[in-house]
């Protein structure tokens, strides 16, 4: 029961908030102008139905492209951690094997 009258609240403050934000002109403006602009691209694609199918295609290709691009590059940079985290020991080799050259007596 109580949930249906804060529902029911939430409801009538956004009502009262958006009849309230009416009271200014510019934002009247920009609201009549944005309902004209959706309401035309509804009747639009409401007619041309095979076009929004296609931009609809075009977009998921894009999505898709998106997603591979992004799995690689996260592949290229789980490669480049793993030959990081064998750096350390090979440097340790390097410093291994400069110290004994320089360390070992010189046979001349």
């Amino acid at each position: 029961m109580g949930q249906s009258k804060l529902l029911a609240s939430i409801v009538i403050g956004a009502t009262v908030g958006a009849a309230l934000s009416m009271f200014d002109r510019t934002t009247r403006e920009k609201t009549v102008a944005t309902t004209k602009k959706v309401t035309s691209a509804v009747s639009y694609y409401a007619a041309n139905r095979g076009e929004l199918q296609g931009l609809i295609e075009e977009k998921v290709l894009a999505a898709q492209v998106l997603c591979e691009s992004v799995t690689d590059n996260v592949n290229m940079v789980a490669e480049k951690v793993d030959e990081f985290k064998e750096l350390p020991s090979t440097i340790q080799g390097m410093i291994s094997d400069t110290k004994s050259a320089f360390s070992s007596p010189s046979k001349e």
